[in-house]
Order: structure tokens, then sequence, then C-alpha cells
């Protein structure tokens, strides 16, 4: 989406309350409506207190993911498989079962356990059931510690992508951070930063993936608004009406972000989802900018034009993927890595250079068929349509056990996102798309459709009866937290001026700000009371048994 080319340009306070709209000023002798369409978040916003007010928030989160972060002890719900599966990878190369001494089958790709093991590498691993206790390399501490080492840092660092993201999308450092805090603040993302499965991995690459073509947006706009003042004409056909193209003006950015995306889709395959949503918004943002240069067939030139680097963007996904499968490729471990140890398999070749390759695919194919058979009933499956009403979290691990100065206890880490926000998700939702639509906003379009790539695949797999999770949401959190934000925006903020109606006066500017920035701080603070209250069980605090109870909501169905 783009806005309106007849609003009224903002002053430099507007943008930084995040007023939504076009972009704002800076470029030289251009026109002003065309600076204003073409001008990036750095033609205006200081960088020292950004960071500043980024670092904040950046060790509010990371407090909250690593203090107790060893707690609970002993490997809980997934990870037995993953932290067991990370430490195969670090010792061997190839995800390894130890009990049976031989190769394990497993059916996601390795990025995921590789940063999982990273962690145990550095700081020790310990498995009782397989008798395996190796210590650290950089220093030895709890096993559990190591093992969801990983997951915290990658969780701390989506939290400052966010604010980075949110800063340079919503034009205001304020509203960065909090969106950034907000989602230091979510249960849910804070209990997959403390365990070591995988979605908080996947989490941090597609937003990184985002995040990199949100600054590939700001690079090609600063490029053609430098060619505009340097004289360019877009009206001329060919290369002519064009920015210069060499090397120094590739778009890197875009080139990161398929290598991203193929980290996103080395964690987990659903990381796909997110490829056609985010060439979607390469492709409108690149009309955008076309047309806002006044270039005659924006559509034509920008497919023309772009498509090449999309496919390169691609190949380096792809590349990137195969990558991830280093250490099963070069190694003769690995399951179904040689055809001469599976003379039953079908299809696997042990043909030089060739060969392994066959057998990646072969191993994908019965991956493939695992994920698509996967409909055994389990305790805390949940639909799509459940995910954002909370209606069935996961418990990732419980126990009546320790001490708490009450009859019983009871210590339970559950997966729940912190309800007054994800509450706030499906409003957020709707008043985007309505304030996007009434205002023509590249960034309500830019949210909506990656938070729509996160979740409406899920309904369709719904059909057929697949188990699903709740964690399938992950990827979609920091868009929806994006939202709520944006919509916070809105409200702090005035309105565009329509073509020809007087402008708000400062005294009714500075009204709205100030009635619309204490509904926005109530927000935040009533989000982080709500936190503060079911803290204890997302991170798995002794309380007496009514004290859980208590925050066991919805007639019991969190139980």
């Amino acid at each position: 989406m783009t806005s309106a080319s007849t609003a009224q340009e903002p002053s430099t306070t507007d943008r930084a309350a995040g007023s939504p709209g076009d972009d704002g000023g800076g470029g030289g002798g251009l026109p002003a409506a065309v600076r204003r369409r073409l001008a990036t978040v750095d033609d205006h916003l200081g960088r020292g207190q950004a960071w500043l007010a980024t670092a904040v928030v950046v060790a509010i989160a990371a407090i909250l993911r690593f203090v107790g972060l060893s707690h609970p002890s002993g490997k809980i719900f997934d990870e037995t498989y993953y932290a067991k599966d990370a430490y195969g990878l670090i010792d061997r190369g190839v995800e390894w079962n130890y009990k049976d001494n031989g190769p394990s089958y497993v059916v996601h790709p390795p990025l995921g356990k590789w940063l999982i093991g990273i962690g145990e590498w550095a700081f020790g691993y310990q498995d009782a059931e397989t008798n395996v206790s190796v210590p650290g390399h950089l220093m030895t501490t709890a096993p559990e510690f190591g093992w969801r080492f990983g997951a915290a840092v990658c969780g701390t660092l989506s939290v400052l992508l966010l604010v980075r993201i949110g800063r340079r999308m919503f034009h205001s450092t304020t509203l960065g951070c909090a969106a950034g805090l907000l989602l230091a603040l979510d249960g849910f993302h804070l209990v997959l930063s403390r365990t070591a499965i995988l979605d908080i991995f996947l989490l941090l690459f597609v937003l990184a993936a985002f995040g990199a073509l949100v600054l590939d947006r700001d690079a090609r706009r600063r490029r053609w608004a430098r060619a505009l003042a340097d004289g360019l004409d877009p009206t001329t056909p060919g290369r002519a009406g064009r920015p210069p193209s060499g090397w120094r003006n590739w778009p890197w950015w875009r080139l990161a972000a398929g290598v991203l995306l193929g980290c996103a889709c080395s964690v987990k395959w659903s990381g796909v989802y997110f490829v056609p949503a985010f060439a979607l918004l390469v492709l409108l943002w690149e009309v955008g900018v076309r047309r806002s240069s006044g270039v005659r067939r924006p559509w034509r030139d920008a497919v023309l034009d772009e498509l090449p680097w999309l496919l390169a963007a691609g190949v380096l996904m792809v590349v990137t993927y195969v990558a991830t499968w280093s250490g099963w490729l070069l190694s003769d471990e690995g399951y179904y890595r040689l055809a001469s140890r599976y003379p039953n398999v079908p299809g696997l070749s042990d043909t030089p250079f060739i060969g392994p390759l066959i057998n990646l695919w072969e191993y994908h194919k019965a991956a493939y068929g695992f994920h698509t058979q996967l409909d055994d009933p389990h305790k805390y499956q949940s639909w799509p349509w459940q995910w954002l009403l909370l209606g069935r979290p996961v418990a990732f691990s419980y126990s009546g056990d320790g001490s708490c100065g009450a009859s019983s206890c009871a210590s339970e880490v559950l997966l729940l996102g912190t309800p007054l926000l994800w509450w706030s998700f499906l409003p957020a939702l709707a008043a985007t798309a309505w304030l996007g639509l009434a205002r023509r906003d590249w960034r309500a379009g830019a949210i909506l459709l990656s938070a729509a790539a996160g979740l409406l695949p899920w309904f369709w797999f719904a059909l057929d009866g697949r188990t699903m999770f709740s964690f399938y949401a992950a990827p979609a959190v920091p868009f929806l937290v994006l939202a709520v934000v944006y919509v916070l925006g809105a409200i702090v903020t005035p309105a565009p001026v329509a073509p020809g109606a007087a402008p708000p006066t400062a005294e009714q500017v500075n009204d709205r700000r100030l009635v619309g920035g204490i509904i926005a701080g109530a927000y935040v603070l009533l989000v982080a009371l709500c936190f503060g209250y079911f803290y204890p069980i997302f991170v798995g605090k002794i309380l007496p048994y009514a004290d859980w109870s208590a925050r066991m909501w919805l007639d019991g169905r969190w139980i």
C-alpha cells in the first residue's frame, strides 16, 4: 500500500510521534510532495537517544530471559528431543541417538539445533539417560543453562530487532520501544525464549528478514531520491530513466533477506510461508517508489527491473538452506546418508557428488510424509482459530513438589501469551486494516500481510485434521505486536488532513497527543501488570496450589 500523495506533509514532531501516512521530507531541489514520499527515517530522527532507549528495553528483555534460566531442572517438553539432537550435531555433525548408538531420524532441518548446540558446547551438556556428561568449553554451568542459552540469546535479539524495525516504520523511537517492550513482556515469547525448542529461532530469522526488507525499501527510495535530485527524468524509456545500477546500488539488504529466509526455512519448513508474502511486499514497494517518482508504467518496470533480484534472493535462500545441512552432507553417519546402509530404501544413491544430494532429497520426502500424516491426538493440541484467543495453551512442565508454605504447591511452565496483550490482537488487526485502507498506509499492509503469512496457512492444514499446537503461531507474534503499536500510534497522532481541509491547530495537536499518550501509556502499563501476575507460571515458580489455580482462567481450559 502507498499513502495518498495529497496528504499534508507532516512536521518533524508529527513524524516523531508516529503519524501514519507517507514518509516525510528532505532531498535537495525536488518538489515537496516527492521529497515527502521518498524520504526515510534517517532524515529526521536522532540516533544517540534512540539507541539509549533501545538498550533499556533490551536490558529488560535480557534480564527476564536469563535470570533463573536453569529452572526448571531437566528437559521439559520437546527439549527431550532438541537438546539431545543438538549435542549430536556438536559432537558428530549429525543428530545422533546415543542410547542406540545410531543416527537419529529427525523431521526438522538442523539450524535451530545447531544454535542450541552452541550453548551446550560453551556451557556443558549432560544427559542422565545415556550417561553423556561433558564440560563446557567456556565455563561449566547447570546443563539446562547450556541448552537454553541459544534460545535466550535469540529471544533477546528479536526484541532488539523489533524496537529498531518499529522505530524505522513508525518514525518514532517511543513507538519502536513500545513494540519491543510489549514483546519482552509477552509470556508466550518469554517461555519460548527460555526453552530449547525451535520456534524462537524461526521467529528471529523471519523478523530479521522482514527488517532487512524494510531497510531495502528505505535504501531504494533514497536511491531514487538522489537520482531525481541529480536530474533524472523518470519518463525517459529504458535505463536512461532509472537510477544508476552499479554494484554499489545493488539491493544488498534484499539479498540479505534471502539468506535470512533460508535460515528460517533451515529451522522449520514453515518459514517458507513468508517467502511469497515478502516477495509481494518488495514488488508493491518497488511499484510505489516508481509511482511516487513519476514513472509512467510503474508495474511493468518494477516487474522487469526487480524480478532478477528476487530470483537472486531465492537462489541465495536455497543455497543457504542446503549449506545448513553441511554436517549431514560431509559425514557418512547421517540418517539416509549412505544407500549401502539402507538397502531397503528405494531411491538412495552412493554416486559421487550427486549421490548425497539425491539422498538428502529422499530424506526430505520421508520427513514431508511424516508431517502430512501427523494427526495423532495430543492433550495440548489446538486449532488455529483458538490461538489468538488463548484457547488451549501448552503446559511445558508441571510439578506438585516443592515447598511454598502451604499444604499443597504447584510449579508450572505454561506457554501462554500475556492475556491482555493477546486479546488485543484481533481488534488491533481489524483497526490496522481499517486505518490502512483509509490512509493508504504501506505500514498497515506490511504488518497485515506478514501476520497473515504466519497464521493463515495453518487454517488450510486444519482442514485435514493435522495435529497442531499454539507455538506454531510464533513467527506471527512480532507482527501482531506491531499491529497493536500501529493502533497506539494512530491514537496518539492526529489523522492526516484531507485535501482542502484546514490543518489542526497546535493546541488541538497537543491535546490529541496528551490524551492519546495517556491511553497508550495506560495500556502498556496494564500489559506489564498482567505480565507480572502471570509471570510465576511463565518461569515455573513454586506457588501455593490456590494461587496457581487462580491463574488458570477460561474454566480450566489452561490446565
